[in-house]
């Protein structure tokens, strides 16, 4: 199954507040905010919502093409993700924009106040998908706005299968922007907020939204995730359990990941969520959002003590190519 994961490729800096927003916002004054915390810790990582799902899924032992725009800056990086199996041949390289940047502060309730400057990104939109060759499934997470209407319309113009995962994009688009990046997807991607959000701006309810996608899955944090098809049962599954907590930042991309290497596999719907909950987790576990390795039967132990031994078995046969 070869799929193309577009989206955003970025640097991320990381910072930690060992506050509480909820004990410096006031409610009442979020119309003339302006607020400064003290953090007291810094780390830059690699990121990007779309180079975040390709390392994911290059972990687990797919190969990923990563479609996306960088400044000159990105030969590291690149080399990183060649390591970890991601095709890289499709990355536009700027020639007057940096490679985007991510700013991201995080307080010890684990809430999150972002910003993002996209440089390059901007460049995505002159990327065409027809000269990548056959494609099988195209993820089309958040990027340039241009660059994912246009992903999205030669999907729907040859024929290809596609994962709208508009997320961190959502709040700045508008009502018709949106409704045209999830009608037809094959799959619909959001967290529990977003979610709503999608659903508040388009007009749509849920049910006009599971008339007009394949398959809408929906993560929900702790409490696991939630993947609904129209006239079906919806099927719900929990998480494995932590072994510590270190930072939120990249879980959702790394269940998304986990998800389409679980459709690779040809797993159903319950199984392919199991295996995006359990990669997230890694995730949550480590500062940055790829600097978790994944060992073999590390997964497998975890998978068979939250989802059973039967679980496991089904997945086992296709993790024997997981990277480190």
């Amino acid at each position: 199954m070869r799929v193309a994961v577009t989206g955003s490729i970025a640097t991320d800096h990381l910072m930690r507040f060992p506050g509480r927003y909820a004990e410096v916002l006031l409610a009442e004054k979020l119309d003339s905010l302006s607020v400064s915390v003290l953090v007291d810790d810094l780390v830059v990582r690699r990121g990007g919502v779309g180079a975040n799902i390709a390392f994911g899924m290059g972990v687990l032992g797919a190969q990923p093409l990563l479609v996306g725009a960088v400044g000159p800056d990105f030969a590291d990086y690149r080399s990183w993700l060649e390591r970890h199996g991601v095709d890289c041949s499709a990355v536009h390289v700027s020639e007057v924009a940096q490679t985007a940047r991510f700013v991201c502060t995080t307080d010890s309730d684990q809430n999150q106040i972002a910003s993002f400057y996209p440089g390059a990104m901007s460049e995505a939109r002159t990327i065409e998908l027809a000269p990548l060759g056959a494609l099988d499934l195209v993820i089309v997470g958040p990027n340039d706005p241009e660059a994912m209407l246009r992903h999205t319309e030669e999907c729907r113009v040859a024929g290809i299968p596609f994962v709208a995962d508009p997320s961190q994009q959502l709040a700045s688009m508008d009502a018709d922007t949106i409704r045209t990046l999830i009608d037809g997807a094959a799959y619909l991607f959001t967290n529990e907020y977003e979610a709503a959000l999608t659903e508040s701006k388009t007009g749509w309810s849920s049910d006009e939204i599971l008339q007009r996608v394949g398959t809408r899955v929906t993560t929900l944090g702790a409490k696991g995730a939630k993947v609904e098809r129209a006239g079906e049962p919806a099927v719900q599954i929990t998480t494995p359990a932590e072994e510590r907590k270190a930072d939120p930042t990249g879980v959702g991309d790394a269940f998304r990941a986990g998800y389409v290497v679980g459709l690779s596999w040809g797993l159903g719907a319950e199984r392919c969520a199991q295996v995006g909950a359990t990669l997230a987790t890694y995730v949550i576990e480590t500062v940055g959002t790829q600097e978790y390795t994944v060992g073999r039967q590390h997964f497998l132990d975890r998978f068979a003590a939250t989802y059973g031994a039967q679980a496991a078995d089904e997945v086992a046969p296709h993790l024997r190519t997981a990277r480190p």
